[in-house]
């Protein structure tokens, strides 16, 4: 265990103005995927005047900081791009202003996740102030395109920019406990097709909205019916968007498609999906596919992928699970929960398709992600920071049962 003779709350608490600035900074600038590049240049801009040994821009628009030239490899990243507004009226706080008033900043990305890189950045801060340990790098990613396709940033920074950590901590919200996996997701079609006619000889046509009627009713029976995990949870499904073509409001429909998100609890895998949907009792001719990503980034990168994302989950004794949550037990004074997110991360990257042992941490409450009304509580800023300057000493007498590289298996 760590000797942390410097108090670390006060440490992170000295930079609770600058925090809360720089978060607000972020919010205030809109960055959906593909379109991040000014709230990219905010972020570098912190990393430089933080003082980090490296900051720099990797080909796909990723925001990287490295502290440290030790071999072993820490990644604390957190996805920079956010979800639209939607209807601004929804809105009680303007979701651009960053408003921050009764201890909690609010806006479009208050908990998912810009705490977290404005948090790592300034944990970042406090562990050089301390002393980086001599063994560590410590690198920080504020990844582009999560919302789009997550995972990608992080299979692009691994694979095609040579930084390959030895552990991942990721800052999707965990209101400042402890997470150690997540449900996989496909994103997949059914398509029918039909014979258009007039509307008033419908008897001409085939109308493939009618077609897609009963599968409809098959994905929904499908649902109740798919496996479950202790741990991640029910595997589901969900029809989450319908659309048809036609060559009026007065003809019959000649394609109807939908689209379905599909959840994968442990031991559920792409193929076994897509065979339970080519066996939908009514699917008859229908079509099913799995859906591709195809995308440019800010910076001009192309990324392509299959719109499958693996489930992953970290045993709970695995020292990585232990060694932050004693990080966050020795800051916060007490035992973080050990849990899993309900929705998908990077670590679908990471872990899911690398092996890469990854948990999460971050302040901020899961449920929040996504609406329109996303608040953090300043407090929570500050005691995250803290517990991100410590992981790395935390982590570092686990390095070797850490350093290891093996694929761990999904299922403890």
């Amino acid at each position: 265990m760590p000797d942390l003779s410097e108090d670390v709350l006060a440490a992170a608490r000295r930079h609770e103005t600058a925090i809360v600035r720089f978060l607000r900074d972020l919010i205030a600038i809109p960055a959906e995927s593909c379109r991040e590049e000014q709230r990219c240049e905010r972020v570098r801009q912190e990393y430089e005047k933080l003082g980090f040994d490296d900051v720099f821009f990797d080909r796909l628009g990723n925001v990287i900081a490295r502290v440290g030239t030790g071999p072993f490899k820490i990644l604390l990243d957190g996805h920079i791009d956010c979800v639209g507004v939607g209807d601004l009226a929804a809105w009680k706080h303007d979701p651009f202003e960053g408003e921050h008033e009764n201890g909690k900043v609010w806006g479009r990305g208050a908990v998912d996740e810009l705490p977290a890189i404005a948090c790592m950045a300034y944990g970042l801060k406090v562990l050089k102030e301390r002393g980086v340990p001599q063994d560590a790098t410590v690198y920080l990613s504020a990844t582009v395109m999560e919302e789009d396709c997550d995972g990608y940033c992080l299979l692009h920074l691994i694979e095609q920019e040579g930084i390959r950590p030895h552990v991942v901590v990721l800052g999707e919200p965990t209101d400042l406990n402890v997470y150690r996996g997540q449900r996989g997701r496909v994103e997949v079609t059914i398509t029918t097709h039909g014979v258009s006619s007039h509307a008033a000889h419908s008897e001409r046509g085939i109308n493939a909205l009618y077609k897609i009627a009963p599968i409809i009713s098959d994905v929904e029976a499908l649902s109740g019916r798919l496996p479950e995990d202790e741990f991640l949870g029910k595997g589901s499904v969900v029809v989450s968007f319908i659309e048809c073509t036609t060559p009026s409001l007065n003809a019959v429909p000649d394609r109807a498609r939908i689209y379905l998100d599909r959840r994968l609890t442990v031991g559920e895998t792409v193929e076994t999906a897509l065979a339970e949907l080519r066996t939908l009792p009514h699917l008859g001719d229908a079509v099913v596919e799995l859906l591709g990503y195809d995308a440019t980034s800010w910076r001009g990168e192309r990324a392509k992928q299959d719109k499958f994302y693996p489930t992953w989950v970290l045993p709970e004794q695995h020292p990585l699970v232990q060694g932050v949550a004693a990080a966050a037990e020795a800051v916060l004074g007490a035992r973080p929960a050990i849990s899993r997110w309900s929705f998908s991360t990077n670590g679908v990257a990471s872990m899911g398709r690398l092996g890469i042992p990854t948990v999460g941490f971050a302040p901020g409450r899961e449920e929040l992600a996504h609406t329109t009304d996303e608040w953090i509580l300043v407090d929570d800023l500050v005691r995250a920071t803290a517990v991100y300057s410590v992981i790395p000493q935390y982590l570092m007498p686990l390095r070797n049962q850490l350093s290891g590289g093996q694929r761990l298996p999904l299922k403890e």
